[in-house]
């Protein structure tokens, strides 16, 4: 199999042309063009793994783009999928000196953990982020003081410094919000992390006035989950993540004490889906939001 266009038997290649995401997504982008490659030549992904000299946990986190990408491996697995065209092979390299770009995030490596690290990568990358929370306001939305009091809550740092280094990492990664074309955040949120008092009641205060603000942010949905409402999800907050390309599948990320999970399947992305719709169905309607969160503000005292 020679050929690199649809006569060929190979998947048309993509033009590569991401809105958003950096290295990120064009990491992504190149490992989801390898599997379609490599299944559309029929070879295993343990076979696709041995031709490299890797594992076939390695080769799976290279087709979802999660770990940087040689030139050498690359080449190898090409020729092995009968990607021949010099053409289409150089393109595809190239491609690898995009995905390789040192990210903004790389400074705080020795701080931060692969797992977060993987997930701040497809949040940048993402065209849509959906997020259920139940503890506390979500990442994106936090001022400085209640991110530094929501970290001190964590297990102790091994450092004084890593916690101004982790709040530091946590602003920064809101700038999407505000970048251009930026991705949509709709955030539901239980009133019960709008009314658990992190950092104390100034702390409370400013970032529930911040709340209101975000309300007016075009890019940015919010909605609040009554507590008369009763519980809303037992299993806890969880992240759907939507990519614009129609090449990457959507993610629920799910974060835990000292680890985090990535969901990708198919009935999975359909349960988290579909629940969160479900909540969102049951909230306070978004236009209701800044009332709601004013009126927590007040009983504030």
């Amino acid at each position: 199999m020679t050929s690199t266009g649809p006569r060929g038997g190979l998947p048309a290649a993509p033009q590569f042309s991401p809105a958003r995401g950096g290295p990120s997504i064009w990491r992504m982008l190149l490992g989801a063009r390898l599997r379609r490659l490599r299944e559309a030549a029929g070879v295993t992904r343990e076979d696709a793994a041995y031709s490299i000299r890797a594992s076939a946990s390695k080769m799976s986190r290279l087709e979802l783009g999660r770990v940087g990408f040689k030139d050498r491996d690359v080449a190898d697995l090409l020729t092995l999928y009968g990607v021949h065209d010099e053409r289409e092979r150089m393109r595809l390299l190239a491609v690898v000196q995009r995905a390789n770009a040192p990210q903004w995030w790389h400074r705080y490596g020795d701080i931060v953990p692969t797992w977060l690290e993987t997930y701040i990568a497809l949040e940048e990358a993402a065209h849509r982020v959906r997020v259920y929370a139940t503890q506390l306001v979500p990442a994106l939305l936090q001022t400085e003081d209640y991110a530094r009091a929501a970290m001190d809550l964590c297990p102790p740092h091994r450092h004084p410094d890593d916690l101004d280094r982790r709040v530091e990492l946590e602003m920064e990664r809101q700038r999407i919000l505000a970048q251009p074309d930026p991705p949509r955040l709709w955030a539901l949120i239980d009133e019960g992390a709008l009314r658990r008092p992190v950092g104390g009641r100034q702390v409370m205060r400013r970032q529930l006035r911040h709340l209101v603000e975000m309300t007016a942010v075009p890019n940015v949905t919010l909605q609040i989950l009554p507590a008369r409402l009763g519980l809303g999800l037992p299993g806890g907050p969880f992240t759907l993540l939507r990519f614009q390309e129609p090449d990457l599948p959507d993610v629920v990320y799910l974060e835990q004490l000292g680890g985090a999970q990535f969901l990708e399947k198919r009935q999975e992305l359909d349960l988290y889906g579909s629940t969160l719709d479900a909540l969102c169905a049951r909230a306070a309607q978004p236009d209701q939001t800044a009332e709601l969160v004013k009126a927590v503000i007040g009983d504030l005292g």
